[in-house]
């Protein structure tokens, strides 16, 4: 389920940068093309801001994480609750990284859509 999660997260930002593509190179006047292009630089760059603010987010659960089983080690309630908080742990840092790849293709393919939105505004 990971692994679709991954596929499906790249093949919508794949469809988006071809869509970006698609339209920047469609347009003839340059008016209007750079228009677009300012445009989708505005919507990567909120997006890409968003992104960013998730690995802030990410870190702060990392940081959770590690106070969490350092609590756990001193807690002595018994072998049942040990291994149960463990489990809720672990399961929190899988989920945690799996965010954080997510966002780095997020990121990739923001970073493509800006370089590709500023050679069509430089470009004539």
């Amino acid at each position: 389920m990971k692994f679709l999660g991954y596929a499906y997260r790249f093949a919508s930002n794949f469809v988006f940068l071809a869509a970006v593509y698609y339209s920047l190179n469609l347009l003839e006047k340059y008016p209007q093309r750079a228009v677009l292009a300012v445009l989708i630089l505005v919507y990567a760059g909120m997006h890409a801001f968003s992104a960013l603010r998730a690995f802030h987010f990410f870190q702060r659960i990392e940081r959770l994480e590690g106070e969490t089983r350092r609590l756990a080690g001193l807690a002595a309630e018994g072998p049942s609750a040990a291994a149960s908080r463990k489990q809720i742990v672990s399961d929190v840092a899988e989920l945690r990284y799996a965010g954080e790849m997510k966002s780095y293709i997020d990121l990739l393919f923001l970073a493509l859509v800006i370089l590709l939105c500023i050679a069509k505004i430089v470009t004539n």
